[in-house]
């Protein structure tokens, strides 16, 4: 489904993506780990189109992503649900909802709004708030609601456990892992580098702008390098 080969990126003359090579295949959950500073965000960012590519290709789905600028990539079916949430913190829950939805005016909004509080059932307690005035957890679930707003078939999910409390991280991880079942293929960027292996099907470890690693979720999670480094065991 998602391809990239070879992918570099800069900011000005500082190069921050060393060649990468990454595959997504459909119906899979994929994560990214490793520190902060490895270049994880910048590889999401170039992904979905706001972050200039120097070199490689990104290809979608059989077409070449690199030239198709970044509000068309949503209409291709791939979204983000970015670091740090960005919501519209002076909207009501509902409307930063019916954003996410901006490509759409048929009948299914209403379902899909439906589904979103269904995942996330605070969200309709709270529909007619501010969204600025919810915790970050429940900002977080609001993120990743108006993300599948826009009824991707690739979700690209950056961070989505900074800063929560495990109990959160817990309900969040479990929605990710039950995307699955709604053909939603994730690529998941994550420093809580267990709790993104235990539910993924397999993983990449980057570090200072490459992958220094790769396999399948359970193979990493096993591996003494990833357990010393990564997983504090």
């Amino acid at each position: 489904m998602l391809t990239v080969e070879g992918l570099r990126s800069r900011y000005g003359r500082i190069e921050v993506l060393h060649g990468l090579d990454l595959r997504v295949d459909s119906g899979e959950i994929v994560t990214v780990v490793g520190a902060n500073g490895a270049g994880k965000t910048t590889l999401l960012r170039c992904l979905s189109g706001v972050q200039p590519v120097t070199g490689g290709t990104i290809t979608f789905r059989g077409e070449a992503l690199t030239p198709v600028p970044a509000y068309k990539r949503l209409r291709r079916g791939l979204a983000q649900s970015p670091e740090g949430r960005q919501i519209f913190t002076n909207l009501t829950v509902e409307e930063n909802l019916r954003l996410g939805a901006f490509l759409y005016s048929d009948d299914r909004v209403e379902k899909d709004m439906e589904d979103a509080f269904q995942m996330f059932p605070i969200l309709k307690e709270k529909r007619n708030l501010a969204a600025g005035g919810l915790s970050g957890g429940q900002q977080q679930m609001l993120a990743m609601a108006r993300a599948l707003m826009g009824r991707p078939s690739c979700l690209l999910l950056d961070e989505p456990s900074m800063g929560l409390a495990p109990i959160i991280v817990q309900q969040i991880f479990a929605v990710v892992k039950s995307l699955k079942a709604l053909n939603v293929t994730v690529l998941l960027v994550e420093q809580n580098a267990f709790g993104a292996l235990r539910i993924a099907d397999r993983g990449y470890v980057m570090e200072t702008g490459r992958i220094s690693m790769s396999g399948a979720a359970e193979e990493l999670i096993a591996d003494p390098r990833i357990r010393a480094a990564y997983l504090g065991l």
